[in-house]
């Protein structure tokens, strides 16, 4: 079955809605604008209930089938921006300097709102969907904080789906895996502290920003010599700050970056060698090293069973050509794995087409995305609700 004819007919009107919520992008928790807005489109759809405020400032929308009481299937969608200046030029842009919706939930939301409409107008399944509308993904963790405010208990869900527009892959394509799809996101921190002093004389110092680059180099080694090569590793330095002067070695160094992994094995060797090597060779230099890890988002995991019907639902839609069943994971993060660890369920990806990158501010999601991305959650919903009634 291609894409539904009557979300074909709506694909200007979502597309409408979008580009009004790109306008007023709000950032983690702050989406109180955008929370009203679906809120009041819910009410207007007509779902039996709606509720406000869960996880901070979630919204979700309950919608009851027409064929009696049944299980609850549960579709979500985030809608925080991002703390970026756009650039994309259209005639939609941002309407506030310095936020914007760089990484497509604006579509996301507006596509669950279109599927959210058609499931108020059709009801034609037995149980409920619960249309869940996030904040904070970018770094919040909104997902987990919507899951420890009840969102499976409180509404039932049996399983959870998610969906992210993907730059690259074209429109009318999705992909998905299963198992591990987006990697654990962790943050660490280090300071290495020796004894500065006068840059022409180092032998009366225990140079900090020495020992900083042997650890640089050092972390590189979990990945190409200690971790398994067939399984995936990052360890990033992405910040370091020492010193003020050229003539002056300082007394201290501090690294920051980040570590990505694919399984929580693979997550706990990364921290604990990260540990081991700063440490150590700060050591070895006479000086000393502390680290901070912060744990982030943990890895996104597909469910087989849910996969499965995630893939034959986005094949209904896009045909099975346009349907990559064992896409690659990315080290990327999500914490809509919050989500998947309390309940069953898939993760997919959704073409956006030949456009600039997440997170970039020249970025726009793509409208013509919509009516594929609406008909999958439709189709999905129905077949689900269906075969676990």
């Amino acid at each position: 079955m291609p894409v539904l004819n009557r979300i074909s007919a709506m694909q200007d009107e979502i597309a409408a809605w979008r580009r009004e919520l790109h306008q007023m992008p709000e950032l983690m928790f702050d989406v109180v604008k955008t929370a009203g807005f679906v809120e009041a489109k819910l009410r207007e759809f007509g779902c039996d209930e709606v509720v406000k405020g869960l996880g901070r400032t979630g919204v979700v929308g309950i919608i009851r089938g027409n064929q009696g009481n049944g299980p609850v299937v549960g579709l979500r969608a985030d809608m925080d921006a991002l703390p970026i200046t756009e650039e994309s030029g259209v005639e939609w842009a941002s309407k506030t300097r310095g936020k914007m919706h760089a990484c497509g939930h604006d579509g996301h939301t507006a596509m669950l709102l279109g599927a959210a409409r058609y499931l108020t107008e059709t009801r034609n399944f037995k149980g409920a969907v619960a249309v869940i509308f996030q904040p904070a993904e970018e770094g919040g963790g909104g997902g987990k904080v919507m899951v420890d405010d009840g969102l499976m208990t409180r509404f039932g869900i049996a399983e959870v789906y998610g969906m992210h527009n993907m730059p690259g892959l074209p429109v009318g394509q999705f992909a998905t895996r299963n198992g591990p799809i987006m990697a654990a996101t962790d943050e660490f921190s280090i300071i290495i502290r020796g004894r500065g002093g006068h840059a022409a004389m180092p032998h009366k110092t225990t140079d900090p920003v020495v020992v900083a680059a042997h650890v640089i180099t050092s972390l590189q080694s979990i990945a190409s010599r200690q971790a398994d090569p067939l399984q995936s590793v990052v360890v990033s330095v992405t910040m370091l700050t020492a010193g003020h002067a050229s003539n002056v070695i300082p007394d201290e160094v501090k690294l920051g970056g980040t570590i990505r992994t694919l399984t929580p094995d693979l997550r706990d060797f990364a921290k604990a060698r990260l540990r081991d090597i700063a440490k150590g060779i700060a050591a070895a230099h006479g000086a000393e090293a502390s680290v901070t890890i912060r744990s982030g988002y943990p890895v996104t995991l597909n469910h087989a069973s849910q996969t499965d019907a995630a893939l034959a639902v986005a094949a209904e839609i896009a045909g099975p050509a346009n349907v990559e069943a064992s896409t690659d994971p990315t080290m990327g993060g999500e914490d809509f794995s919050y989500m998947l660890e309390a309940r069953p369920g898939n993760f997919i990806f959704v073409g956006n087409g030949d456009t600039a990158g997440l997170h970039n501010p020249r970025y726009d999601f793509n409208d013509a995305t919509i009516p594929f991305g609406v008909s999958y959650w439709v189709r999905l919903a129905e077949s689900r609700l269906s075969a676990l009634s």
